[in-house]
């Protein structure tokens, strides 16, 4: 028997647009209004459960991948059928063995050098003394970080990559929101311009594989596809074409966006919160990093720039904590509500590093990445891609505190940005001093 909470019953378009154009708010009235679970109905998920229960959230991330897999439809509509979204089962287990090594350990640490280099030559841009939005600054600075952790050496086809994949992001993060066709459209839609842009983006990457798979140094290559086209599974078979350029794409979509996002977010907290940005800054001349540490946590809890993960039921009756749900039901994981939950996280909408000084999250709680079986794998990385770029802007500036309300929630499809680009306003550093402008504050509401 299927047991279900109540939810809106307003028709599914106007939902979707209602979370299409206010996600925080839209959800959190739901769970004012009907509690901690709800139902909702969408163009593209369909009727869904949304869960923010700590219990039952942790419960659904440590089922098996037979009763509940990744929710359909997902990313790899976009991303391709052999991007690690699109997988399921004992496929997805094996490409993700194959992904996880470049992304830790002493790979992760030499590609630190990568990430400073160019958040010092996009720094190197930013206009003193007056207003400008970060973002765009905090992509580039993330996307080339990316494909040089990926393609190693620059060239005309890294060149090709810079100008092309923004242009495929933006799009396909637009797509992700709508309901696939079920026809070819023509070049002129959306969908025809995304597949255009994506055959032209399989050419470059083949271009790419042929250059790599000749350099006679390859196995001396530290970059993801050169280690990706020496990996093979376990039965000897290796990753076809097809399988890497899915991958890849997942890689330079998933590893860009995102972190950008939270980069920009962090201008335009750190800038309302003068007192951390300052022993932020305090912390940077004393070569430390535990407040820099919590306060990356802190930030991805208060400003997730995704608003859910999900599950697809393969099983019928799977009971869900206190529900019984039925075969092929998506069920939806709310970020920001379980991180806006004051029992598991107290005073929630106060921006507080200190929260997470000398401690580590509970990873079923706090769960910007994910959970589970389907937690990013390129969580390490961009963990360590926030941690320099902000570390670099604090030791070569001041960033001047602001009195100016917080900006917006805005929506880029798959990402939530602040609206304004999270506005800056620097002096470059001459001689190591936190500048005296960075006064102490109380802690502010979020």
């Amino acid at each position: 028997m299927t047991t279900l909470p109540p939810g809106p019953t307003t028709p599914h378009l106007v939902q979707a647009l209602i979370a299409i154009l206010t996600p925080h708010r839209g959800m959190r009235q739901l769970r004012r209004r009907y509690g901690d679970a709800f139902m909702v109905k969408s163009p593209v998920f369909g009727r869904a459960l949304v869960i923010s229960d700590p219990a039952e959230i942790k419960q659904l991330f440590q089922t098996g991948t037979d009763i509940a897999e990744n929710v359909q439809p997902n990313l790899g509509r976009v991303l391709g059928p052999g991007s690690m979204f699109a997988l399921t089962g004992d496929d997805h287990r094996a490409q993700r063995k194959l992904l996880v090594p470049p992304f830790h350990g002493r790979r992760l640490a030499a590609m630190e050098r990568i990430v400073e280099d160019e958040t010092v030559r996009e720094m190197a841009t930013w206009p003193e003394g007056r207003p400008f939005p970060v973002l765009p600054s905090t992509m580039r600075i993330t996307l080339n970080a990316i494909l040089r952790a990926v393609f190693g050496a620059e060239g005309a086809e890294f060149e090709r990559l810079r100008e092309l994949l923004p242009r495929l992001v933006a799009l396909g993060s637009g797509l992700v929101l709508l309901p696939t066709p079920r026809m070819t459209l023509p070049n002129w839609t959306p969908w025809g311009r995304f597949r255009a842009l994506r055959r032209e983006y399989d050419v470059v990457v083949n271009r790419l594989i042929d250059k790599v798979a000749a350099d006679p140094d390859l196995e001396e290559r530290n970059d993801v596809l050169a280690m990706m086209l020496q990996s093979s599974y376990d039965d000897g078979s290796r990753l076809t074409r097809g399988e890497i350029a899915d991958q890849l794409l997942t890689l330079l979509a998933a590893g860009h966006e995102t972190t950008a996002t939270t980069l920009a977010w962090a201008v335009e907290r750190l800038r309302r919160h003068p007192a951390v940005l300052r022993a932020l800054a305090e912390e940077v001349d004393a070569g430390g990093r535990e407040l820099r540490d919590a306060t990356i946590i802190e930030l991805q809890r208060i400003r997730p720039v995704i608003d859910a993960v999900g599950r697809n039921v393969r099983t019928d009756g799977f009971r869900l904590g206190r529900w019984t749900l039925p075969k092929g039901m998506n069920v939806l994981v709310s970020i920001d509500l379980i991180h806006d939950d004051p029992a598991v996280f107290p005073n929630p909408r106060t921006f507080d590093p200190s929260r997470f000084t000398g401690k580590r999250p509970d990873l079923y709680q706090w769960i910007p990445f994910g959970g589970g079986t389907r937690r990013c794998i390129g969580a390490a990385f961009a963990t360590m891609e926030m941690n320099v770029v902000l570390r670099t802007m604090l030791r070569d500036f001041t960033l001047a505190p602001t009195g100016e309300p917080d900006e917006r929630w805005h929506s880029r499809g798959v990402a939530n940005a602040p609206a304004k680009g999270g506005i800056a306003v620097v002096h470059r550093r001459r001689g190591g001093a936190v500048s005296s402008s960075v006064t102490a504050s109380t802690g502010a509401e979020a």
